[in-house]
């Protein structure tokens, strides 16, 4: 949910980003290398104390997919390029073909897989078009493959969660889980606070 990637980036969950500056201080204690570690093992208790919600863990209903804009078919095409590769490449092609939209309405997901709440079943995958607009293309391809993780555990009967079936499988194929980049329109507010926490 928290971690320091080798070149020094911050990666946290996206539901931080409305945690309080308790919190956020607990990240930055946590991530830093001159934490003593029983300091660090307090920061991590902080950490687990803040809510996560489980992704599906209530019923979801089929939402309807925002309309494609002008221009926006080559984005859709490229995505559905790039799933049946990611497909082919982690899952033996065995995911079933599935519809890819894009959202405006995402404020604090960069994509969602939205399935029937009362049979599981998959109905399409959702990208965020701040996403596309404001990562490059390669956080646009592990937002997806974390997306056909979902899909994979509603089609092999697992629940859609982000518990250790699925932290096992993101690691399988070679995704952080339960991990975002903060940037700007996505998690900016909580990469502001935790800047200013560290004296940026």
């Amino acid at each position: 949910m928290v971690s320091l990637t080798s070149r020094g980036e911050l990666r946290v969950h996206r539901e931080y980003a409305v945690a309080p500056d308790r919190v956020l201080h607990a990240i930055v204690r946590f991530v830093s290398p001159r934490t003593r570690r029983a300091d660090r093992l307090a920061a991590e208790r902080i950490l687990l104390s803040w809510p996560i919600s489980s992704e599906g863990s209530a019923p979801r209903s089929p939402r309807a997919a925002d309309q494609v804009r002008p221009g926006e078919e080559a984005t859709i095409a490229r995505l559905e390029t790039c799933w049946r590769d990611l497909n082919a490449r982690h899952f033996d092609g065995l995911l079933a073909a599935i519809p890819i939209g894009l959202s405006s309405r995402m404020r604090r997901r960069l994509g969602e897989l939205v399935y029937d709440g009362r049979t599981s079943r998959p109905v399409r995958i959702v990208i965020s078009r701040r996403l596309l607009k404001q990562h490059p293309w390669r956080e646009v391809e592990e937002t997806l493959l974390h997306e056909m993780v979902h899909q994979w555990q509603a089609e092999t009967g697992a629940k859609v969660d982000h518990g250790a079936g699925f932290r096992r499988k993101a690691r399988d194929v070679g995704i952080v889980p339960r991990a975002v980049v903060p940037a700007p329109g996505v998690c900016g507010s909580i990469w502001a606070r935790v800047e200013r926490l560290l004296g940026g």
